[in-house]
């Protein structure tokens, strides 16, 4: 007597699945990262060069801040 059992689903769809919402996410985090670090370059660059003093960066820093993982 054999055995069929319903209850699973199909083998390998849910890797699919998964892995398709998984690009998805790491393309909408991208693209988010992409947008503050535009922000965050944006208002460094409309600073003066003694406002910038101020807070302890230079014009030469902007990038490095802008492209960093710190918490903003």
């Amino acid at each position: 007597m054999a055995i069929f059992d319903t209850t699973r689903t199909t083998y390998g769809t849910a890797t699919v699945v998964s892995r398709f919402f998984g690009l998805v996410n790491n393309a909408i985090a991208s693209i988010v990262a992409w947008n503050d670090a535009r922000v965050t370059r944006n208002a460094l660059t409309s600073l003066s060069d003694r406002e910038l003093l101020d807070i302890g960066l230079n014009r030469a820093d902007i990038d490095y801040v802008a492209e960093s993982n710190i918490i903003r």
